[in-house]
């Protein structure tokens, strides 16, 4: 079997896989009684992470060695960290809705490996000195899984953002999310809480029953405001709640492996941390997330303050692991971009 001819195969197929997968949630999620197009969704996404898996493996028996030593590896590992971490997330929430985030990053992901980087990035090349080690596998694997979940996790902050429309969404129950929502100016309340104006109302013909109609009366400053719908909150509570799960889980990973990474470094250059790029914008996203469970756990922080948090963690860990090799800096410069 040639390996390498599979490698392509496999790359490609996970590539128009998840890119189908993905129109199927947009559409399910835009058609909601075509329930079958999200059940077709996880479907694909099952297909393309035993694809991907497939790869690495693939690439494991043809180079003889973890397949985490260039920027090809690395990107499959990740996509397909994004979609196992993708089918955590569907059932904790049980809803079907996650892929419509998780589904496009994963293949945007798969695109730019397969289809952008040039041949001789994605062939095998034997491993420098420095990678010769068995914490290869401990250290980037953790790190890798660690953004994977971290990316996630901010990606459904970013969709709790959207589905609220940027308003401040307040939560009645504690910051892990259980309970319902409490809005002070969206959330529809109750027709006996507000004054009733019906001293000066005229009688409105449209009324066959005789009973009086109400008036929610609204100060007159007060700027025009839009609404939830009840299932928008449900939605956005579900995102709530499980975006903060998945950073949970993705932090001591991220944690895990910057202690493996610097025991490693101490073995490899005789340095615990030398302030490399890449360590330097690891410490600095262990703070963002650290920030916004801190921030959750002691302070209450819950709705648009974390998720707003948790979207920059997701930007500060695309600049963490792709943002710094660009620079070709380092001593973590081998094997990317060089």
């Amino acid at each position: 079997m040639d390996l390498v001819k599979l490698q392509h195969v496999l790359d490609n197929t996970s590539f128009a896989v998840l890119f189908a997968t993905m129109l199927m949630y947009w559409v399910g999620a835009a058609f909601p009684k075509l329930p079958y197009l999200s059940l077709l969704g996880t479907t694909g996404m099952a297909i393309a992470n035993l694809c991907m898996a497939a790869l690495l493996g693939a690439r494991w028996l043809e180079a003889g060695y973890f397949p985490l030593s260039n920027l090809y590896e690395s990107l499959f590992f990740l996509a397909w960290g994004i979609t196992t971490m993708h089918f955590v997330a569907e059932r904790m929430s049980q809803n079907r809705l996650v892929g419509v985030v998780t589904a496009p990053i994963a293949m945007g992901i798969t695109a730019f490996a397969a289809l952008s980087l040039p041949e001789s990035m994605q062939a095998s090349a034997p491993l420098v000195p420095a990678l010769k080690s068995n914490w290869l596998m401990m250290h980037v694997s953790v790190m890798m899984l660690s953004y994977a979940t971290l990316m996630v996790g901010s990606l459904l902050a970013i969709a709790f953002l959207i589905v609220t429309q940027g308003q401040n969404i307040e939560l009645r129950g504690s910051s892990v999310g259980t309970g319902s929502y409490r809005d002070r100016k969206y959330t529809l309340r109750r027709a006996e809480e507000f004054t009733v104006a019906t001293a000066t109302a005229e009688p409105n013909p449209a009324i066959a029953d005789g009973s009086t109609a109400i008036a929610v009366l609204a100060p007159t400053t007060a700027p025009a405001t839009t609404t939830l719908s009840p299932q928008r909150l449900t939605l956005a509570d579900t995102l709530d709640n499980i975006s903060y799960r998945i950073i949970g889980l993705g932090f001591p990973l991220l944690t895990i492996g910057i202690i493996a990474g610097a025991v490693w470094a101490n073995e490899a250059w005789g340095s615990y941390w030398s302030w490399d790029p890449k360590e330097t914008w690891a410490l600095i996203t262990w703070l963002v997330f650290a920030a916004y469970l801190h921030a959750r756990i002691t302070k209450g922080w819950q709705g648009r303050k974390p998720a707003l948090l948790a979207a920059a963690g997701f930007v500060v860990v695309w600049v963490c692991y792709l943002g710094v090799n660009l620079l070709g800096k380092g001593l973590h410069s081998y094997g990317w971009f060089l």
